[in-house]
């Protein structure tokens, strides 16, 4: 759930104007503080050291004196929060350079067209740059993208685009190719703690109208999650409730700066954000880890990203599907009990429903996390696979084949088989793979689990199958 402002926050801004006090400092009109406390140079922005060394393309893009000439574009590419949208802005405003934002949300190729042609003409008739910053590229078609295409290429604009999702999917070759993929970083707590304090003191900011207790930072530096604009306005959401209404006699003193706490953290942002995108790298990389760490036998790092994918939305059907392929692809036999459990969790999810299915869920997730694995069928299938692939399959013997068509008999179909249940055993010692395979072995069981009991009675059983 995004951070929200209380009631109370919304009726003390429409009542700032004219007290000249804390509400006043606090509610500067409507404009977000985080869009307030936005950087007006790269020697402001919180993070990115990186991506900001003297020399990178960044600063040179920032450089003033080489605002009339062509610049290299860029794609930046990050989580939401990391400073995208700052990054071009302080770039341009350093720079000198005209600057104009467009939203792949709304903008078509005809708005491309039309920023491309403005930006030759400011180029050929004033000599100057522009920065074409286009939010959230990933939204945009082939066709959009194509439409930049003259632009970059002929040096008409320098394209600063920003996208959450990784560009190799979602942004054209000939794009990628014209412009320098740079990678933003979610920032580090000690970032988001220089942010907070600036929001706090700056008069573009809070001003001084509250403190901040050291509970009440560290409260919004765990909420924010690498998010400095969640962080502000988490922080814009608590200072909120913690300044007095005016008017308000029941303040405890109504002198004294109001001192913003964990408490008022807590009432203005109930749970932390999860950077997650179902279609993007988190849904990628969550369910990687999760799988990795039930193969890693890590029942608690399992657990918490299963509670990850639940608390996103993620399909809990997608997440049954992929403990049942866990289930055979890294237990296997080691406990034959782990496909039926896991069977069970997404039959019971798929009857039950959210979000009681998050117990079977669980339930199944530790099973698997905490019983013995085993890869072995997984290895025999694929091995066995790339046999039949590379041409190693032979013909079926002559004593497997099917008997039972007419003529079948008269070609020496199923002459010599040996029926097992006629042996005293219950395994005769007869050739069952082609004669080019014959000796191969795929399925190598592990003294693991249940499957030491299979690697034992296998031995006996390839013996008596070869006449030892």
């Amino acid at each position: 759930m995004a951070p929200t402002s209380s009631p109370r926050a919304a009726g003390a801004s429409r009542g700032a104007s004219g007290s000249g006090g804390p509400q006043t400092a606090l509610f500067q009109g409507q404009t977000p503080l985080a869009v307030r406390m936005r950087p007006t140079s790269l020697d402001e922005v919180a993070g990115q050291s990186h991506l900001l060394r003297a020399g990178s393309p960044l600063v040179t893009l920032a450089n003033p004196d080489a605002s009339t000439r062509t610049g290299t574009s860029v794609i930046l590419w990050g989580p939401p929060g990391t400073g995208k949208t700052t990054l071009a802005q302080a770039i341009a405003r350093s720079s000198g350079r005209r600057f104009v934002e467009l939203s792949a949300v709304t903008a078509g190729v005809r708005d491309v067209r039309e920023v491309m042609q403005e930006a030759l003409t400011q180029r050929d008739l004033y000599d100057q740059s522009t920065i074409l910053f286009l939010d959230e590229i990933h939204r945009f078609t082939k066709a959009q993208q194509d439409a930049l295409l003259p632009g970059v290429e002929n040096g008409w604009v320098v394209l600063i685009a920003a996208t959450t999702e990784n560009p190799s999917f979602s942004v054209i070759s000939p794009l990628l190719s014209r412009s320098l993929l740079l990678t933003l970083k979610p920032l580090t707590d000690d970032d988001l703690r220089m942010l907070i304090d600036r929001a706090v003191d700056d008069p573009r900011g809070l001003a001084g109208a509250v403190t901040l207790s050291d509970e009440g930072r560290d409260a919004l530096v765990r909420l924010a999650s690498g998010d400095a604009r969640r962080a502000l306005t988490a922080l814009e959401a608590a200072a909120s409730l913690a300044v007095p209404e005016e008017g308000d006699d029941t303040a405890p003193d109504s002198d004294a700066v109001p001192e913003v706490t964990s408490e008022h953290v807590a009432q203005a942002v109930d749970r932390a954000l999860l950077r997650y995108d179902r279609q993007g790298d988190e849904h990628y990389d969550v369910i990687s880890a999760f799988i990795k760490s039930i193969r890693g036998s890590d029942v608690d790092a399992a657990i918490h990203y299963l509670a990850r994918m639940i608390e996103a939305g993620e399909d809990p059907r997608f997440i049954a599907r992929r403990l049942i392929i866990s289930a055979a692809e890294d237990i296997g036999l080691a406990d034959p009990q782990a496909l039926p459990i896991a069977v069970a969790a997404a039959d019971a999810v798929q009857f039950i429903g959210m979000p009681e299915g998050r117990i079977p869920l669980a339930e199944a997730t530790a099973y698997l996390a905490t019983t013995a694995k085993s890869n072995a069928a997984y290895v025999a299938i694929d091995a066995a696979i790339a046999d039949v692939r590379s041409g190693g399959f032979g013909r079926v013997p002559v004593h497997l084949r099917d008997a039972h068509y007419p003529g079948a008999k008269r070609l020496g179909h199923g002459k010599g088989y040996v029926y097992p249940h006629d042996a005293e055993i219950g395994i005769a010692a007869q050739q069952y793979l082609p004669d080019e395979l014959r000796g191969r072995r795929y399925y190598e069981p592990k003294a693991l689990g249940a499957e030491r009991d299979v690697q034992a009675r296998l031995e006996k059983i390839r013996r008596i199958l070869d006449g030892q």
